[in-house]
C-alpha cells in the first residue's frame, strides 16, 4: 500500500495507509485528493490537510449542524459557507422546519467530486428543493446585499488558502450584519491544543461583535491532536442554557435518531478544559 502523510503541522502528523485514489487535481483553487484507507473508508485530502472520512464524519456533521438548530429552537432560514462535501447539507435537511438553505462553496470541483466519490456524505440532500448552491467567495457573498439568516454555519477549510479570509474580522462582521435577530453563528475552529493561537483569535473577533461569544467541542479521530473546537457566536445569551429537558423535547419533535450527538452531548460540550478558558482569558 501507499502512504499519505498530512501536512498540517511542523514536527508532528498523522499518516494514512490507501490502497486506491479515485481522485487527485490541482481544482482553481486548490489541491483535491479523494482516496480510500481500510479504516477510514473514504478520505478527502485538501492541500495535504484531511478534510473529511467517511468513517467519523457524522461526528463532526452532527455536532457543527444540530447544536445550533436545536439551541435556537425556531430556525427556518440557514447559509452555509464552505461545506462542498455535502454531510453538513444532509444533517441541516433532516430537520424539516427549514423552510430555506444557501450554500455558498468556492470550488465547485469540491461538490461534484464529493457527489461522485463520497455520495453518502449528502445523501442525496444536494437534490432537496429547499437548497440554493451558490459558488462563489463566502466572504463576497456575506458582504453583499441580502436577506438575513437564523442560522450561519461556517464549515471551512483551515485559515489557509481559500479558507483564510473566513478567520478574519472582515468575516465575522460580514456574518453578525447578515444574521436575523436572535440567530446563531456556529464555526468549525480548529484542534485549539495545536492551533490555540486561532482559538484566541477568534474569540477576540466574536466577543467584540456579539453579546455571547464562546467554543463547544468534540473529539473527531481524524481531526488529530484532541478535541475540535467549534465556534459559537449570538447576541442571546440563554440560547446556549436551554434545560436538558427542553432540548429533549425539541430533539424527540425533530425526530432525529444520530450516532453522536444527543442532548446531554449537547450541554456538556460547552465545558472546555481550563488551559482553554486560561487561554481565551489570557487571549
Amino acid at each position: 500500500m501507499s502512504r499519505f502523510v498530512e501536512t498540517l503541522y511542523d514536527s508532528y502528523g498523522q499518516e494514512f495507509e490507501f490502497d486506491e485514489i479515485y481522485f487527485e487535481r490541482k481544482t482553481d483553487h486548490q489541491q483535491l485528493t479523494i482516496f480510500h484507507n481500510p479504516v477510514f473508508g473514504r478520505v478527502m485530502v485538501l492541500d495535504g490537510v484531511v478534510q473529511t472520512t467517511e468513517r467519523d464524519e457524522f461526528i463532526y456533521h452532527e455536532m457543527l449542524a444540530h447544536v445550533p438548530i436545536l439551541a435556537h429552537g425556531g430556525v427556518t432560514s440557514v447559509l452555509v459557507v464552505g461545506g462542498g462535501d455535502g454531510a453538513i447539507i444532509r444533517e441541516i435537511t433532516r430537520h424539516q422546519a427549514i423552510r430555506q438553505i444557501t450554500q455558498v462553496e468556492i470550488d465547485a470541483t469540491v461538490i461534484e467530486m464529493s457527489r461522485q466519490h463520497l455520495p453518502n456524505h449528502s445523501a442525496g440532500a444536494f437534490d432537496d428543493p429547499r437548497l440554493e448552491i451558490v459558488i462563489g467567495d463566502g466572504l463576497e457573498f456575506l458582504q453583499g446585499q441580502g436577506e438575513r439568516y437564523d442560522l450561519i454555519i461556517c464549515d471551512s477549510t483551515d485559515p489557509i488558502g481559500p479558507g483564510e479570509s473566513l478567520f478574519d474580522h472582515a468575516f465575522y462582521s460580514a456574518v453578525h450584519s447578515r444574521l436575523a435577530r436572535g440567530g446563531v453563528f456556529v464555526a468549525q475552529n480548529g484542534v485549539p491544543f495545536h492551533q490555540l493561537d486561532e482559538l484566541q483569535s477568534t474569540y477576540r473577533h466574536l466577543s467584540g461583535l456579539f453579546g455571547d461569544a464562546c467554543f463547544y467541542s468534540a473529539a473527531v479521530p481524524s481531526y488529530i491532536g484532541g478535541i475540535m473546537a467549534f465556534a459559537w457566536a449570538s447576541d442571546d445569551p440563554g440560547l446556549r442554557k436551554l434545560s436538558e429537558a427542553s432540548l429533549r423535547e425539541r430533539y424527540r419533535a425533530a425526530a432525529l435518531a444520530c450516532r453522536y450527538y444527543n442532548p446531554a452531548i449537547h450541554l456538556a460540550s460547552f465545558s472546555l478544559p481550563e488551559y482553554l478558558l486560561q487561554a481565551l482569558q489570557e487571549g
